[in-house]
């Protein structure tokens, strides 16, 4: 976001995120106050919209837990994987990895999101090829879909995609 300096009477060296988070630095109460209508309503990018986002995502990760709780698969959660030292962490950490299928996994990342390509190469920069270099094989579940194109594309590279926690997994121990 872009915010004029001089309208709002800040610091020109704060940043525009800075004053978004603090709008107790913008001077001017008529701007301060149309800045907070904005962030009030909207609907794709506003911090309301990242916590629904975020409040979702850990639903879906207690979602998959239980299910993995459930069927006796032991596992270790980001949290413990961070205490351990690690900085790029999966979801889950399967203890004992299993095979899906034909194909093994040894990490889950759940995302409460429709799978597209341009998000999904994005993640697999920024994320699935950091717990792929690190643990090896794994799973991404896209919770609410994903487009077909993604169905095989990284299944010969160690990751596969799916919609929902598979339920042909075999224990490897």
């Amino acid at each position: 976001a872009v915010v004029s300096t001089q309208s709002t009477g800040f610091d020109k060296n704060l940043t525009s995120t800075y004053v978004l988070r603090n709008l107790d630095v913008i001077q001017d109460k008529i701007f301060r106050d149309q800045v907070q209508f904005c962030l009030d309503n909207d609907d794709q990018f506003g911090p309301n919209i990242d916590l629904i986002k975020k409040s979702i995502g850990e639903e879906y990760e207690l979602v998959l837990k239980d299910k993995l709780t459930f069927m006796n698969m032991p596992f270790k959660d980001e949290n413990i994987l961070r205490e351990q030292g690690y900085d790029k962490t999966p979801d889950l950490l399967l203890t004992v990895p299993v095979a899906v299928g034909d194909d093994i996994i040894n990490w889950i990342e759940s995302k409460a999101s429709f799978g597209d390509e341009y998000t999904h190469k994005q993640y697999l920069r920024e994320q699935y090829w950091s717990y792929w270099n690190r643990f090896g094989p794994g799973l991404v579940i896209y919770w609410f879909g994903f487009v077909d194109e993604l169905a095989g594309q990284t299944l010969d590279k160690g990751i596969i995609i799916r919609d929902h926690m598979p339920t042909n997994i075999t224990t490897l121990l």
